[in-house]
């Protein structure tokens, strides 16, 4: 008598494969798979049990990295709020960074440290698109400066996002150039993939690890 080997439809065995987005599929589904696959096997040519031990060793990984991946994405999720719960009572405070500010006609009080070499500061701005718009002296060696929005030929400046830049020059020799810190008030904290991002007044947003000093809000 001639015995044909049977095997499971190809079709059948990629349907009850990928439930669940493939890797996520039932350990009893792939049990199920198995037994009908020794059921339907050849008798005359049987499949070696080292198989067997190779797809249940290959299914028990593959079922233990994804539920280590969706473990990491719980604890990430689990981070991402608490430290949003860190941050809340930051806002309406107001933090220091060397970030742009989002001027509005008021004048800005910088925190400078010029090269301690230097015989000479200037205070460099400039607008949202980086061109320089003023330039002014600054006491070499103090440590803080008022900006009163004044632009390179004595108008006023409209407001909107300006970054500063410290020069200190010894002679006419530039030693460094530093951004200066000004303070802002935290308007929203938020979370995302590049971790807790701060978001000050104008919408100018940095990242957490930029602030060096908080404060009460007024």
């Amino acid at each position: 008598m001639e015995t044909s080997a049977l095997t499971a439809p190809r079709s059948t065995a990629t349907a009850t494969a990928t439930p669940r987005n493939g890797a996520n599929s039932d350990y009893n589904t792939f049990l199920r798979m198995l037994t009908t696959q020794m059921q339907n096997q050849d008798p005359l040519n049987p499949i070696d049990s080292a198989d067997y031990a190779v797809q249940l060793a290959t299914f028990s990984s593959v079922e233990q990295q994804t539920l280590t991946n969706q473990l990491m994405k719980e604890l990430i999720g689990s981070m991402g709020t608490t430290g949003l719960s860190e941050f809340a009572g930051w806002v309406g405070k107001d933090v220091r960074s060397n970030a742009a500010v989002a001027y509005d006609g008021t004048p800005v009080t910088l925190s400078i440290t010029p090269d301690a070499a230097a015989n000479r500061a200037v205070l460099a701005v400039r607008n949202a698109q980086g061109v320089v718009v003023a330039r002014e002296d600054m006491t070499p060696g103090s440590t803080a400066h008022v900006w009163d929005g004044t632009g390179m030929t004595g108008n006023v400046l409209p407001s909107g996002r300006y970054s500063f830049r410290v020069e200190s020059y010894a002679g006419e020799t530039l030693l460094s150039e530093r951004p200066p810190e000004t303070y802002a008030r935290v308007t929203e904290v938020r979370s995302g993939s590049a971790g807790t991002r701060i978001v000050l007044s104008g919408g100018i947003e940095i990242g957490a690890d930029q602030i060096t000093a908080l404060r009460g809000g007024n």
